[in-house]
């Protein structure tokens, strides 16, 4: 699992696998998701990232495992 953060652009790409990308459909203005020949989300792509909430800040992200 990859997570990309592109502060030029204000995305945020998480890629769940490797598989090859068949299909990608917008769900919500700005939210991408990508999936496989078996119809599996295997990405989520958010655009416009920083415009999402009050004080968002592409640099500090935190990871959190359960």
């Amino acid at each position: 699992m990859k997570l990309k953060i592109d502060e030029k652009n204000d995305s945020m790409y998480l890629r769940i696998d490797e598989s090859a990308i068949v299909d990608s459909e917008e769900i919500s203005p700005g939210v991408i998701l990508d999936y496989n020949k078996d119809n599996q989300v295997v990405g989520v792509e958010f655009l416009n990232v920083s415009k999402r909430g009050e004080n968002v800040n592409l640099r500090s992200v935190q990871l959190e495992t359960a």
